[in-house]
């Protein structure tokens, strides 16, 4: 039965070694075995019949993009990299969306493995609709990330080609989030990060904001905008002051010229803010001096603080962001 899973998600079944994939697709062994690596899986023995038809076409897909002048072997190796890594979390989601549904279905039957198998077999069934909505997500986020490139290259401070554009960092963190943890149960705790989690990139989206990630009981986004930053941070710290079933959470903000690199953002920002919140308040909002000289007069409260040492970053005076 699992065989017959396999060969279903998959979209064929197993036929060829690792040798023989790299020879009917024309990829050295070499590089052909950093692209599984990167795609997140290990290095099958070299008897092992484990590719499909379908690896033969994606390795052949690789070489012809190799054939272009703009891409070289380390871009698909990143390229496969975030692919591993992206579509490795989706397919941990889905999977853990189709046991915590299949646990709450009324039943007398344990959740054994049969009834597992089962249900990866009905995935088959949503798997057309559901990879024409990857397809379409993907396209409005490589709309998104372009308009943003673009904007970038119009800013005399930024640099695109470098990954260097100067913006709003942000982390919103839950307090007392270990102690927490201890108290809940599996499902419990599952339920609590994905309320919050899923409430702050809410107020991150509708603000134009992005999430970079997330750690459970903290997220990092970023903003082009100052203000629309400063409005992030305010809605976050407020929508879970407000529920008092909710620990509170505190933010911190900085701004300047971040480092966007694979996804991910790095720079004096994203270390300051980073700090700011560790050392902020439950409930409130801090901020460095250059996000409080770009938001617009009148439009915030902003209430400088005594400074103090900041770890790796020396003496910083953070700043009490309020609502005017």
């Amino acid at each position: 039965m699992a065989d017959d899973i396999e060969e279903t998600l998959l979209g064929g079944p197993l036929r060829y070694t690792r040798q023989e994939v790299e020879a009917l697709a024309g990829v050295p062994d070499d590089y052909a075995r950093r692209i599984w690596q990167a795609l997140g899986f290990p290095t099958p023995p070299d008897d092992e019949v484990a590719f499909t038809d379908g690896d033969v076409a994606a390795l052949r897909e690789i070489k012809d993009l190799l054939g272009g002048d703009l891409v070289d072997e380390e871009m698909v190796l990143q390229l496969a990299r975030a692919v591993g890594q992206t579509m490795g979390r989706l397919a941990s989601w889905l999977s853990d969306v189709w046991l915590q549904r299949l646990g709450e279905l009324p039943s007398d039957e344990p959740l054994t493995p049969d009834l597992v198998t089962a249900a990866l077999a009905a995935t088959e069934e949503l798997r057309p609709a559901f990879e024409r909505l990857l397809l379409h997500g993907w396209r409005r986020q490589l709309t998104a990330a372009g308009m943003r490139a673009a904007a970038t290259t119009a800013s005399a401070q930024s640099d695109p080609a470098a990954g260097l554009a100067h913006l709003a960092a942000g982390f919103a963190d839950v307090v007392s989030f270990t102690r927490l943890s201890r108290r809940l149960d599996g499902d419990a705790l599952a339920a609590f990060i994905e309320r919050f989690e899923s409430t702050a990139a809410e107020i991150v989206a509708e603000q134009g904001g992005r999430i970079v990630k997330t750690l459970g009981d903290e997220v990092l986004f970023v903003a082009s905008d100052p203000r629309s930053a400063a409005e992030i941070g305010l809605r976050v710290a407020e929508r879970f002051n407000e529920d008092p079933d909710f620990p509170k959470v505190r933010v911190g903000l900085a701004y300047g010229e971040v480092i966007q690199r694979l996804g991910d953002v790095f720079g004096n920002p994203v270390n300051l803010a980073a700090r700011l919140t560790a050392t902020a308040y439950p409930g409130t909002v801090l901020i460095d001096t250059a996000l409080a000289a770009t938001l617009p007069s009148g439009a915030f409260d902003t209430t400088p603080l005594r400074p103090r040492p900041l770890q790796g970053l020396g003496r910083v005076r953070p700043i009490v962001l309020r609502r005017a």
